[in-house]
C-alpha cells in the first residue's frame, strides 16, 4: 500500500517532500505527487506516514 496527494488540496508548500525517507514525493506540474513504488507508508521507520504527519492541509495525503 502507499500514500497519495490529493491535488487540489495540495498547495505545493514542499513540506512532504524533504520529510518523505524514501523520496517517493516529487513536483508533477504545480502539485506534488507520491511514487507508489517508492512509497512504504513509512512502515517501519516512523509511526505514522511523515507526508501526512507534516502536511498543514487536512485530508491531502491519504492512503492511496
Amino acid at each position: 500500500m502507499s500514500y497519495k496527494i490529493v491535488a487540489e488540496n495540495c498547495t505545493a508548500c514542499g513540506a512532504c517532500e524533504f520529510e518523505c525517507p524514501n523520496s517517493a514525493i516529487k513536483m508533477k506540474g504545480d502539485v506534488f505527487i507520491i511514487d507508489p513504488n517508492s512509497c512504504t507508508e513509512c512502515d517501519g521507520q516512523f509511526d505514522e506516514p511523515q507526508c501526512a504527519a507534516i502536511c498543514p492541509m487536512p485530508d491531502t495525503c491519504i492512503p492511496a
